[in-house]
């Protein structure tokens, strides 16, 4: 089938969709290769700019968030004639298509924090909504998934995204991909854990390793209040280590309250008394779906570690939990993990990162 072919059924989106999850690591590193002249975050394939490159780590509670009332409307949508190739007849956005087709547990049109510009340490966001990204960066994946299983040529939907670390192109709704190091500060161990994303319980990254937490910036509930109050990327961070650690549900509700969550205290206490540590590594573009991921490392001390979080949950809403007692983080650990095995390229640059920056992060 040709680019310029109608809209396939259903039983080939549904085949297109299957391979793409069951390829997502190979997909990727054939989408780095498409855009040669874009910098990388250091030997992986994830998309980023040089001024989004940090020489040195920048503590989490120094990034400054600014929001624009009134944004620029994005240049891709997901709704171009370009992207017809890959929906179903009928169906107009990919969004659509999934919650008819192949809907994962976890799909909501959530209200997310959109990116316009990062500028550290400074940030810029807007309002935006789940199914935004999804409508471009899983129609982009799906079309490049399309041109290996069923042979097609061209990329007229890719191609409309000229750059994707161009913010303004399209709906950026940046994750925090958060690697979280346990550290003993007798004997300067230091271990991770990593998070294996289940296709069936999530709309991105399925079948690839990811270090945890890691949780798209949002709110976590849709009022007015929760849109103000959650924008802080200190406070999404700890409703995702609540969430993948401890296995606690996304619902929070309208009463919600941070001052008075134990949880929330525990790790703020950590954090001021320098028990705990958050810093930013950076920031980068997947080139198969253009998921936008803010890098950070936290390390945590770890008679702190054990207090809050006990036994990591060994699975939760997203996945299944890998080395709940502890990877090491080595040379060997982490070169398998960047180099040798299915990895999200977030979470393979976050690790490479850390890595680097190792005798910084426990100065």
């Amino acid at each position: 089938m040709s680019a310029s072919a109608q809209p396939y059924g259903s039983h080939s989106w549904r085949e297109v969709r299957r391979y793409l999850n069951e390829h997502r690591h190979q997909l990727a590193q054939g989408a780095d290769r498409f855009y040669p002249d874009l910098l990388k975050v250091g030997s992986t394939h994830l998309l980023t700019r040089e001024a989004w490159t940090l020489a040195h780590p920048v503590e989490l509670n120094r990034v400054t968030l600014r929001w624009v009332s009134q944004p620029p409307d994005p240049v891709v949508t997901g709704r171009e004639v370009e992207a017809r190739s890959v929906l179903p007849p009928g169906i107009p956005t990919y969004a659509q298509a999934m919650e008819a087709l192949d809907k994962p547990r976890l799909f909501e049109n959530r209200t997310c924090y959109r990116l316009l510009d990062a500028a550290w340490p400074e940030m810029s966001f807007t309002r935006g909504h789940y199914f935004d990204g999804v409508n471009v960066g899983e129609t982009a994946a799906h079309e490049f998934a399309a041109s290996k299983f069923l042979e097609e040529t061209g990329l007229p939907f890719r191609r409309l995204v000229a750059d994707p670390t161009d913010l303004l192109s399209r709906v950026a709704l940046p994750a925090i991909s958060m690697l979280t190091l346990r550290h003993d500060s007798h004997t300067g161990a230091m271990t991770f854990v990593l998070h294996w994303r289940d296709p069936a319980r999530v709309a991105h990254g399925g079948g690839l390793y990811q270090v945890m937490p890691v949780g798209v910036f949002q709110p976590s509930e849709e009022t007015p209040h929760a849109e103000m109050v959650d924008f802080d990327l200190w406070k999404c961070v700890v409703r995702e280590y609540a969430e993948e650690f401890l296995g606690r549900s996304e619902v929070y509700g309208g009463a919600f309250d941070y001052e008075t969550w134990p949880f929330y205290r525990e790790l703020a206490d950590a954090r001021e008394s320098g028990r705990l540590r958050s810093l930013v590594l950076g920031m980068g573009v997947d080139p198969l779906t253009f998921a936008t991921d803010i890098l950070a490392v936290t390390v945590i001390e770890a008679s702190t570690f054990d207090a809050v979080f006990g036994d990591v949950t060994a699975s939760n809403e997203e996945g299944h939990v890998v080395g709940a007692k502890g990877i090491p983080f080595d040379d060997d650990s982490v070169s398998r993990y960047v180099h040798h095995e299915p990895m999200q390229a977030a979470g393979a640059a976050v690790l490479e990162l850390a890595w680097k920056h190792r005798q910084t992060l426990i100065s």
